[in-house]
């Protein structure tokens, strides 16, 4: 599979723009960007994947790449050399360091999709937390569930405002986790 092409000026324009979810837009087109330099990947034995642990500064330059684990060496010794060798990035979109792990793919059957924005402004669900979760001391009391907070409707109106539409190929792939998350053999009976 040939390597699929670098990000374009407006793809990584948004991507230092996009704030919501941990900046998602800036860690895909970082992979993208990484995957792009690694070259056309050949089926055998120097086909794999490799999962690092990223920090970038708030200036775009590259803090800190740790590699969490790989099964192919020649896949990690290629993302890291495209690592080293990326273009200048630009600044993070909150100003903040940008902390995240990614997972780079060096298969030629496997290629990375867009991911899904139209998400993005919903809250987040609370944590679930045993309701009957006892330390052996206490009186046992029935801890409720936290309800899910509702957004203030204008700051939603704004948030639904910056997304960007979701492609094809992300709404495509999106299903296609789904069914096999989800799906199964038994449905079909």
């Amino acid at each position: 599979m040939e390597a699929p092409p670098a990000p374009t000026a407006e793809e990584w324009a948004f991507a230092g723009k996009y704030k919501l979810k941990n900046s998602k837009g800036y860690r895909y087109t970082w992979g993208q960007q990484v995957r792009s330099m690694m070259g056309t990947a050949v089926e055998g034995p120097d086909q794999g994947v490799v999962r690092f642990r990223v920090e970038i500064a708030p200036d775009g330059t590259l803090a800190r790449l740790e590699t969490l684990w790989t099964t192919s060496d020649v896949a990690e010794r290629l993302a890291r050399k495209a690592v080293e060798n990326m273009p200048p990035l630009p600044p993070t979109p909150t100003g903040k360091p940008l902390i995240f792990e990614r997972t780079i793919s060096f298969q030629p059957f496997a290629s990375d999709v867009p991911p899904i924005y139209a998400n993005d402004c919903r809250p987040e669900p609370p944590a679930w937390k045993n309701p009957f979760a006892w330390d052996g001391k206490s009186p046992q009391v029935r801890v409720e569930q936290e309800p899910m907070k509702e957004p203030d409707p204008q700051e939603l109106e704004e948030c639904l405002r910056q997304l960007p539409r979701d492609s094809i190929e992300a709404e495509s792939a999106n299903d296609r986790r789904q069914v096999e998350r989800w799906g199964s053999n038994k449905l079909a009976r």
